[in-house]
């Protein structure tokens, strides 16, 4: 696996595909930045060397030309977080964008109008991919987040480049961090399952028994277990088409010798709200017209238990409704455990959307080992897919 430290950039313009889709607000200014952050190293690597980087991303899901896509809402915030004044070009083929890689000088940086403006992306285009191969000596692909996808600019592209592609230290580090946990981990393996539905996660769940030592299931998706195993559930969240396979999950554990850990008890609420009135019940005996919203004291004292004897823990998926500060606690607790074990010397790899919003929200990001940047990415790789923006880079 080539990354960009086996590269000399010198007098080189490096093509790199990164992952700039971050959140704007009304004002068109960068809400979160960590995406930016985390290409810093590729791009500072380069410049180091004597080399430029053009830059290319796209930006949320526009039809055709958006000016509210357009990435030169974020040109300020690229350049106060690389440290050098990024030049941009309102296209990312054509003539213009030709002439602007050709005038870019070395240490100089130049970001690309949004991917997603043309459908050839998309799409997948070849000659689309072509069109943008033209715009660097060597091709560096840092966008773990769109991995997944077989578009012109993380995949199709790669052809162009046979003898000069490379991955980012970024997506490296995904990578590496998705081998740690599926392939040589440090045992006991502890994965942290969260979410409402079991149906989304089932596909993890099969491809990672054979690989962990404990799977601890909290969110949602913990009542469907509890109502197959004949437990009352109330008003609680429940996939009722999924009690068998619940229960065929549970016997697949038991088979390969993996330890599965239900919640005991529950913060129940009257109403799916923060003004709720609540009251702590066992799972398995939630009145009618209550549900649970957060993973009960005992159940927190459990979890953390499990998670303090681990040595390498996968978290995907909240235990609770933590965006209602009232139900949040469970999430806490257990990002205080997994933060408590990483110090201790595990190893922990936090993914998947709503687990990672719940680590920024708490202050988590840096008390775990790895945060992934890649929601669908990061699932389809836990799934045991192989994506194809990495297969490209390999080929």
């Amino acid at each position: 696996m080539k990354t960009v430290n086996d590269f000399n950039f010198k007098n080189k313009k490096a093509l790199i595909r990164v992952d700039f889709n971050v959140p704007l607000d009304e004002a068109q200014k960068v809400t979160d930045a960590t995406r930016i952050e985390a290409a810093k190293p590729t791009i500072l690597k380069v410049l180091e060397d004597g080399g430029s980087a053009v830059l290319m991303s796209h930006l949320g899901r526009p039809s055709g030309v958006e000016e509210k896509f357009s990435l030169k809402h974020i040109v300020d915030s690229v350049s106060d977080i690389i440290g050098v004044q990024v030049k941009f070009v309102d296209n990312c083929v054509g003539e213009s964008v030709e002439e602007a890689v050709t005038n870019l000088q070395n240490g100089e940086v130049l970001l690309l109008e949004n991917l997603r403006f043309h459908s050839e992306e998309k799409a997948g285009d070849k000659d689309f991919a072509a069109q943008l191969a033209k715009n660097g000596d060597i091709y560096v692909n840092d966008a773990f987040g769109t991995a997944h996808r077989a578009h012109a600019s993380t995949t199709i592209i790669a052809e162009f480049f046979p003898e000069a592609k490379c991955f980012g230290l970024l997506l490296a580090k995904e990578i590496e961090s998705l081998e740690k946990v599926l392939g040589s981990s440090e045992k006991p393996v502890t994965a942290i399952l969260g979410g409402s539905k079991v149906s989304s996660k089932i596909t993890i769940i099969e491809n990672i028994l054979d690989k962990i030592d404990h799977l601890i299931i909290g969110g949602g998706m913990s009542f469907t277990f509890i109502k197959a195993m004949g437990g009352s559930v109330g008003n609680s969240i429940c996939e009722n088409d999924k009690l068998d396979l619940a229960l065929s999950i549970l016997k697949q554990a038991e088979e390969k010798g993996v330890k599965v850990h239900l919640p005991v008890d529950v913060i129940a609420a009257d109403d799916f709200s923060n003004d709720a009135k609540t009251q702590i019940v066992d799972i398995k005996n939630i009145p009618d017209g209550w549900e649970g919203l957060d993973a009960g004291p005992k159940t927190n004292v459990g979890f953390s238990y499990v998670i303090a004897q681990s040595k390498t823990i996968l978290w995907n998926g909240p235990i609770g409704v933590f965006e209602m500060p009232k139900f949040a606690k469970g999430t806490i607790e257990l990002g205080n455990a997994v933060a408590d074990a990483t110090e201790d010397g595990a190893f922990s790899l936090v993914g998947g959307g709503d687990s990672v919003a719940a680590v920024k929200q708490f202050g988590f990001e840096k008390k775990v080992s790895y945060v992934s940047t890649g929601g669908g990415a990061m699932l389809e790789s836990l799934e045991g897919k192989t994506l194809p923006g990495i297969a490209a880079m390999l080929a």
